[in-house]
């Protein structure tokens, strides 16, 4: 089989991931990496000592050579980076979030389809295996109907300059929430501050609302002491912890459940019921969610398949942090979504 040649844009933070992950795959050449930082393209070219450098993004563009490009860097950048390497004819990559609005999003999608080309957003924790085995305990019906997802991504920084954390942070517990529950959501309703750096909120409170009464919470920060990566699924029967920081045990099925009573004749009689049973942890094969993700992006171009985390999906999470956005501006007033964002 021929070598599926890449190039990457953006060496900074998260770039020097995607360009092992990419590197380690069998048929995939990493050819060209891109950035403004030359000392950060020194460091590549010491760890790979085969793959070219370059300051100048056209050079890839212009690579016959090169199949797809994957894009690294500060999301104000994606539209443009992205728009040129479609264009350019080339199956492209954009780390979350896919673009600084819906438009923008629609462009790229619109474009993506017009020239037959894969465009896939990085939601790497749909492509965590933890994840996939919730959402297959959830569809199951083990949990009975789920009534609401909690989650909370916290930690000490990174700080970003040009975005604030619902935007940084909250992208990841989106797209999770929204590839279990395979619906989108009606409304948000978000509430923040910004504690560091004016106009930028450093710790938010999001609220998805969803069809038949169900909701999503996410709590999102970079001023809290410790690293936190939970969700918590409750069920009518169970609930299910997930909790990306334990190192084995990142699932925990609690049987346990509130039960009111099927019918009474006076108040007295009306009392709730606890159930307590067993806690259980399901095995699940720790594989890096970021090499599964790869692999899939290059599977998607080589045969013309939607990834499941194509274009579709980031222009899903776009629309959720718009409305987000917009919500923050309103002092937490609920906000519809809709197409026409």
């Amino acid at each position: 089989m021929q070598k599926f040649t890449i190039g990457v844009v953006g060496a900074g933070y998260w770039g020097p991931n995607i360009i092992r992950n990419f590197n380690a795959l069998p048929d995939v050449t990493v050819k060209t990496v891109c950035d403004q930082d030359s000392e950060r393209l020194g460091y590549i070219r010491e760890l790979y000592r085969g793959i070219e450098t370059t300051q100048h993004y056209d050079e890839i563009l212009n690579d016959k050579r090169v199949d797809a490009i994957a894009i690294a860097t500060p999301v104000y950048t994606h539209y443009e980076l992205a728009k040129k390497s479609l264009l350019a004819g080339k199956h492209t990559f954009i780390e979350k979030p896919m673009a600084s609005s819906v438009a923008q999003c629609r462009e790229l999608n619109e474009i993506a389809r017009q020239n037959q080309l894969t465009l896939m957003i990085g939601h790497t924790f749909i492509y965590n295996s933890a994840v996939r085995k919730i959402r297959e305990i959830i569809t199951s019906g083990e949990i009975g109907d789920l009534l609401y997802i909690s989650s909370r991504r916290l930690n000490l920084g990174l700080f970003q300059k040009d975005i604030n954390v619902v935007w940084d942070l909250a992208p990841h517990d989106i797209s999770i929430i929204l590839y279990i529950l395979e619906q989108a959501p009606l409304s948000v309703n978000c509430l923040g501050r910004a504690h560091v750096t004016d106009g930028i909120e450093d710790v938010t409170y999001l609220t998805l609302n969803f069809p038949n009464g169900k909701f999503a919470s996410i709590h999102s920060s970079w001023l809290d002491p410790y690293k936190i990566r939970e969700m918590k699924f409750v069920g009518t029967k169970k609930m299910v912890v997930y909790d990306d920081v334990e190192p084995l045990e990142k699932i925990k099925i609690y049987d346990k459940r509130v039960e009111k009573p099927p019918h009474y004749d006076t108040f007295a009689e009306f009392q709730y019921s606890y159930h307590y049973g067993d806690m259980m942890a399901p095995y699940v094969k720790q594989v890096e969610p970021l090499k599964i993700e790869c692999q899939h992006f290059v599977d998607c171009s080589r045969n013309m398949t939607k990834p499941d985390s194509s274009g579709v999906e980031g222009q899903q999470v776009v629309q959720i942090l718009e409305a987000s956005s917009l919500s923050l501006k309103k002092s937490g007033t609920t906000v519809t979504i809709n197409e026409d964002m």
